[in-house]
């Protein structure tokens, strides 16, 4: 008996082992990383990390770039404790969190936004997010909305797994080891870059790990797959800036969801996934046992594969641990956003005709030296957040702040919007918190689709020239976003709050946490030391000549 207990304890000790071989082998976001639940502290700190080779301070949570995994079935209550421990004087010292595609409903004050639903958590101080995400399910993800913040670092991956997903007899594996994240890396602050009209990354990390122009060849992330198994992938581009050209050598890829809605099955070879955007794909390992690169090219001018650079490896089970030797083909069935169609009850709101929506609006954006405005309004975030502006008694756009930046909508009704795109610096990814919308019109399609249009919560604004348009139904009270997630163009005024009726938002939401009162007051009180990145301006001053007005 108590050789059979030896040799059991032996097993259980190789196999630990084995698994943690793994792990280590296998990088699900990368080797620091760890899964929170849905009721969790999310500590927010200042930590060095040299993810591409380049060390430097960065604001992160958890710890680790990307933060950890917060993973929850469909239908759990979050709570998750946002814990201020920023120290570092070069960046911002206060923070708050969006969780990026959680409608909110009912719950607008935990939406994360600095200056629309709350003020900043101040350093050394927290505040619990306590909100339902309610029947949404699959991929999302959260980041800092203050400021530039998170492009210092503060992002991770929120995906919500419904067990009866009616599209699970397609994959095999859907864990933290398929879940990729396409994120843009910068060597400078970014209170420093925020003054510097154009600025562009200096790597591309793929589940938190790259390499830079002239760098050294560090250490790549890897997707390990196994010889006839089917992989769904959840690709998550928290980026700041640049889109990303996605693709597997050798591998065809079927796409089932666009952010968190899930879609008619549509195989593609790659796909264009721009800032805030997810897309699930099944990836079917039938390609012969070997290594491939796992390609992400970033819109960013001057950033490329050499060296490795952009890219991961999808390593088959029984490959040697050794670079791909792939080539990148050419692309024949590249994803077309008019190609996605919504899996469940598909169909835009309202009539289906143009302009026939009971609101319908129009938002022309424009750029002058950096500076975006939409319909002549640049978005400069108010002192009082308009959550607050409301809940006082502020019900009209003429009283909400900033003027010309806040559409008051009816309840329940139709919204349908027409953007047409700038001059510069497209396709400009348009997100609106509080709902998934349906896109009758993708920019650059001549046609529209109110029958059976992708739903989402991100879309291309197009080029110049081109407009997109989408419906909605102002079904959820309260002020919510509606801004370029591209951070360096949100932070030069491309935004605007679309206040859906006012009247109702206090009976909708119902109690508000105390803790959420406390935070303007603890935030107007700081000083500018405390506020921190004091000396940006001058900084920047010496990296370029092509600054904002230093306001």
């Amino acid at each position: 008996m108590l050789l059979l207990n030896v040799v059991f304890m032996l097993w259980l000790h190789l196999a630990h082992a084995a698994s943690i071989i793994s792990r280590s082998n296998s990088y699900p976001l990368n080797s620091r990383s760890n899964t929170l639940g849905s009721k969790a502290n999310l500590i927010i700190s200042n930590e060095i990390v040299s993810p591409d080779g380049f060390a430097r301070s960065a604001t992160l949570a958890g710890g680790t770039f990307p933060g950890p995994i917060i993973a929850a079935k469909k239908g759990e209550q979050f709570a998750i404790n946002v814990v201020n421990k920023l120290t570092d004087d070069e960046m911002f010292k206060s923070t708050s969190v969006h969780w990026h595609g959680i409608n909110q409903n009912g719950s607008n004050y935990a939406d994360g936004v600095s200056f629309v639903t709350q003020c900043p958590i101040a350093q050394n101080h927290s505040f619990l997010y306590s909100f339902n995400a309610q029947n949404q399910a699959g991929t999302f993800w959260y980041h800092s909305h203050y400021s530039v913040q998170q492009c210092d670092g503060l992002r991770g991956p929120l995906i919500i797994y419904d067990p009866k997903d009616p599209l699970s007899y397609l994959y095999d594996v859907d864990d933290e080891s398929t879940v990729i994240t396409l994120a843009d890396w910068y060597h400078v602050v970014a209170p420093v870059l925020s003054h510097i009209i154009g600025t562009n990354a200096n790597s591309s990390l793929i589940n938190g790990l790259g390499r830079y122009q002239g760098g050294p060849s560090s250490e790549l992330a890897v997707v390990n797959v196994e010889y006839g198994k089917r992989y769904r992938l959840r690709l998550i581009a928290m980026s700041c800036d640049p889109s990303f050209a996605f693709s597997i050598d050798n591998h065809n890829l079927t796409i089932i969801e666009a952010d968190g809605e899930l879609t008619l099955p549509l195989l593609v070879d790659s796909l264009q996934i721009l800032a805030g955007q997810r897309y699930s794909v099944v990836l079917v390992a039938n390609q012969p046992v070997a290594n491939y690169w796992l390609r992400a090219l970033p819109s960013t001018p001057g950033l490329n594969f050499n060296n490795g650079q952009s890219s991961a490896i999808l390593r088959y089970k029984g490959a040697p641990v050794a670079d791909p030797t792939t080539k990148l083909g050419n692309s024949t069935m590249p994803l077309i956003e008019s190609n996605l169609h919504a899996l469940i009850n598909p169909g835009a709101p309202g009539i289906p005709e143009y302009g026939k929506a009971d609101i319908n609006l129009r938002m022309v954006v424009n750029s002058t030296r950096g500076v975006y405005s939409i319909n002549n309004a640049s978005y400069v975030p108010p002192t009082v957040p308009v959550l607050l502006q409301i809940l006082s008694g502020a019900q009209q756009a003429t009283d909400l702040l900033p003027k010309g930046s806040v559409y008051v909508l009816g309840a329940n009704k139709v919204v349908e919007l027409t953007m047409l795109a700038p001059s510069i610096g497209g396709p400009h990814p348009i997100h609106l918190h509080g709902h998934s919308f349906d896109v009758v019109q993708s920019a650059g399609n001549s046609s529209f689709n109110y029958v059976n249009p992708v739903r989402r919560d991100v879309v291309s604004g197009g080029l110049q020239n081109q407009q997109m348009v989408i419906r909605w139904v102002t079904d959820n009270s309260g002020p919510w976003f509606l801004h370029c997630h591209i951070d360096w163009h949100l932070d030069a005024g491309f935004a605007v709050v679309m206040a859906e009726s006012p009247s109702d938002t206090q009976k909708h939401i119902g109690h508000i946490p105390n803790a959420w009162n406390e935070l303007c007051p603890t935030f107007d009180s700081l000083t500018p030391a405390q506020i921190g990145a004091q000396n940006s301006y001058q900084e920047a001053q010496n990296i370029s000549t092509v600054l904002f007005p230093n306001t």
